[in-house]
């Protein structure tokens, strides 16, 4: 599965227990296939930021900076 059908299926399963229609069982059923999904996706991105600073080293050195989000409320104005 890749990373944008991971989070997409995370996704999907947030809303489904935000509902609050399911039974404790498959409540925990989800959750427990959510919280697998967020270590894939965790995973996914750390291998993509190490083949970054790879590509970064093997290129003369190239300098990173963080990238900083900005919130929402800052988007707007």
């Amino acid at each position: 599965m890749s990373f944008e059908e991971s989070l997409m299926e995370l996704e999907n399963i947030v809303e489904r227990l935000e509902q609050g229609q399911l039974s404790l069982d498959e409540s925990l059923l989800l959750f427990d296939k959510g919280i697998r999904l967020v270590r894939e996706c965790d995973t996914m991105l750390k291998n993509a930021q190490q083949r970054v600073d790879k590509l970064i080293e093997e290129n003369n050195g190239l300098g990173s900076e963080p990238f900083e989000l900005q919130e929402e409320s800052t988007l707007e104005k």
